[in-house]
């Protein structure tokens, strides 16, 4: 099968399971797919397909069946100027909240702006008219790609409903051949959900909860932005359920909090025997590809999502979207729960074993030994790109502290300044961790006039003359042009910088002194040296020993 019909074939079929009933076509060359695969449909009996010669009709038209049905409408038309005559059914839909998907065919990227026939920037095309309004991609034949497609349209179903009805902008772009080749075979299957909608979206209605249902073997997972952290980490507790959270998700505490599940979910052995019957993830989890791997699994992976016009689902497992979850207590055997408590203990234990074996200063040991020796009250703002992570995958659960870190963009400027910002908004001691290029990124946030307030802030630096994450990822098996493109090494005296802005200043030279090293008060910077290899060879060894010891585990079980 191309993947023009392919594309076509999924997007036509999640349209009818998330409950579509009728669509409007104009005819087009560039909009074939769309074309075939909604006659198929209508043939089938599946969809009242309507066909009308003028695109400003046939968008009108779609107009007066979803003003009237309440219910989205799907307008399909081929490129170029054809998809602008929608534009004005399009703003009425929007200034009269009637629910529109708009599917307009386009060109591949690599005839636009060459002159090539029939072919405009169609690009977010409706402007501010749209609910929503994104770009498909050319459709490629690798594994992936139906999970995309069938979660983007429903996303687009619940945008055109809630929480204001409107039209929401597809833009398909297609290569060709356009038309079915007679190949049936895909690499993977293009069946959705028999249910119905890959992701079903629950209506913002008040009091509106959706009730998860009750079973042991299931998992809690908050990561950046999670809101009524407390509530839900204490319902998961009541029902059994281990609870994996990221640093910034504040909700590692307790004794459902585990540890080492980045270890853990990397480990086949340990997974097989324990994928959930359903993940409830709260926030926006992003830190660990394993934990990404363990939702992409989920049988039920249901989304809190306090604005249903916007949720985290960034490998496309989610089921169901609401912005109200009930997770009921279920009593019973708690096997479930004690075999992921043993398994991440025995992880930690072997994780700590590397840690503690090493007594120079190392990324992660750090990371773990911070977190501890925080005074309660305090507040850690991290980078967003390696220390996030070291805390990950080493910090142990405790209360009394709060995590941030700029995760929305997972950029690297500004956080010296962001740090600084949320100290002075904090009520408690605050401390940073920051990597040496995201310090030096932003050295003006140092800058501070004589009458502006200084936070009581220690900054701590780790200073690996580089860009650390690097090494751990593929780009270190290319030792050509590694260490100048990725590497990036830097040789600024970060003792001078802070003599330059008259900051107090310290070096780690021990990981045993950090307690007495960050003790203090007002802006501070801490200097820790380490070497990017040596933290790769230790990052590795903590895999190797984390797996070793549950597998041993395993075993002996």
């Amino acid at each position: 099968m191309n993947p023009a019909t392919a594309l076509a074939t999924v997007l036509v079929d999640e349209l009818l399971r998330c409950g579509m009933t009728d669509a409007v076509l104009a005819p087009g060359s560039r909009s074939a797919p769309l074309a075939l695969a909604l006659h198929a449909a209508d043939q089938a009996g599946r969809v009242r397909l309507h066909v009308r010669i003028d695109e400003r009709s046939a968008s009108f038209l779609g107009l007066g069946l979803a003003k009237r049905s309440g219910r989205p409408v799907a307008l399909v038309c081929t490129s170029g100027t054809a998809s602008a005559n929608f534009h004005p059914a399009v703003i009425e839909a929007h200034e009269s909240g009637v629910p529109l998907i708009v599917l307009t065919a386009d060109r591949p990227p690599e005839l636009r702006q060459t002159g090539a026939n029939q072919t405009i920037d169609q690009v977010k095309l409706y402007g501010t008219a749209a609910r929503w309004s994104t770009e498909i991609g050319v459709p490629e034949n690798r594994p992936g790609m139906v999970a995309y497609w069938r979660s983007l349209v429903s996303r687009a179903w619940g945008l055109a409903q809630a929480p204001v009805p409107g039209p929401v902008h597809l833009n398909a772009a297609f290569r060709e051949p356009l038309i079915p080749d007679g190949d049936e075979t895909w690499c993977e299957p293009l069946d959705g959900d028999a249910t119905g909608a890959w992701t079903k979206v629950r209506a913002a209605t008040p009091g509106s909860v959706l009730h998860v249902p009750p079973t042991r073997r299931g998992v809690l997972v908050v990561g950046d932005g999670a809101v009524n952290v407390k509530r839900y980490v204490a319902a998961a507790s009541m029902a059994g359920w281990p609870v994996l959270a990221e640093p910034n998700g504040n909700a590692r505490y307790g004794d459902h909090a585990l540890s080492s599940h980045h270890f853990l979910l990397g480990l086949p052995e340990f997974v097989e025997p324990h994928r959930p019957e359903v993940v409830v993830t709260l926030g926006k989890p992003g830190l660990s590809r394993p934990l990404l791997s363990l939702l992409r699994r989920a049988e039920e992976h249901i989304v809190l999502a306090p604005d249903l016009a916007h949720w985290p689902d960034p490998v496309r497992s989610a089921t169901q979207v609401a912005q109200d979850v009930e997770i009921p207590v279920v009593s019973g055997d708690d096997a479930w729960l004690k075999s992921w408590r043993a398994a991440d203990q025995a992880a930690t234990a072997a994780v700590d074993a590397v840690l503690d074996a090493v007594p120079e200063v190392s990324e992660p040991r750090l990371a773990r030994d911070l977190v501890s020796a925080l005074p309660g009250g305090s507040l850690l703002f991290t980078a967003a790109s390696m220390p996030i992570r070291d805390l990950d995958q080493v910090m142990r659960p405790r209360r009394g502290i709060r995590i941030m870190a700029n995760r929305g963009a997972s950029g690297i400027d500004g956080l010296v300044s962001s740090a600084m910002g949320a100290a002075l908004a904090h009520s408690g001691r605050s401390y940073a961790l920051l990597g040496d290029l995201a310090f030096l990124h932003d050295q003006n946030g140092l800058i501070l006039g004589p009458e502006d307030r200084r936070p009581d802030l220690a900054i701590v630096v780790v200073n690996n003359q580089g860009g650390g994450i690097f090494s751990l990822l593929p780009q270190a098996a290319l030792p050509g042009p590694f260490e100048r493109v990725f590497g990036t090494p830097q040789q600024v005296d970060l003792e001078a910088v802070a003599a330059a802005h008259r900051i107090p200043y310290r070096r780690l030279d021990a990981a045993a002194d950090l307690p007495k090293v960050i003790a203090g008060e007002g802006l501070r910077i801490v200097e820790a040296r380490t070497d990017r290899d040596a933290n790769a060879v230790l990052h590795a060894e903590m895999r190797k020993a984390a797996h070793r010891a549950v597998r041993e585990l395993l075993s002996a079980h």
